[in-house]
């Protein structure tokens, strides 16, 4: 998430750079969404769809900013606030060195852990290490 790709259609070899957003899609055979200004940048707007080419760019040095990044495991996300709190007491409980939050996102009332170092590798452990029946943990970088 944050990286920025050059994204080239490859009927009319017409280009854009975009930053990568979300986990998305979830279509088969299809490996990521534009915006509406993207899309249409690179005349990929009426098809819908389009053959492309992606090209990674390194990140971005920034002073002061961890290239590594600081990252975080999204655990749930709930309508009813109550089953987040629970998880949330749950998880404290477990994770006494992390910082468990819990807060309102746009799709409900969500669940982080924090780790104390907030590298991706204590990120990732943290992550495989939580075996819970409805939900499935994944990394988020925050910065």
């Amino acid at each position: 998430m944050g990286s920025i790709v050059r994204v080239t259609n490859l009927t009319n070899d017409q280009s854009v750079n975009v930053r990568i957003t979300d986990r998305g899609p979830f279509v088969n055979d299809r490996i990521l969404d534009l915006s509406l200004a993207a899309a249409k940048s690179i005349d990929v707007y009426r098809a819908g769809v389009s053959k492309v080419r992606v090209e990674a760019f390194a990140p971005p040095v920034h002073p002061g900013v961890d290239p590594a990044g600081k990252w975080c495991v999204q655990i749930g996300a709930f309508i009813d606030q109550a089953d987040a709190i629970q998880l949330k007491n749950d998880l404290m409980r477990r994770y006494k060195t992390a910082k468990v939050i819990e807060f309102a996102g746009p799709t409900g009332h969500w669940v982080r852990i924090n780790p104390a170092n907030l590298d991706k590798t204590s990120a990732n452990q943290i992550a495989s290490s939580i075996h819970l029946p409805d939900a499935a943990p994944y990394i988020v970088r925050l910065n």
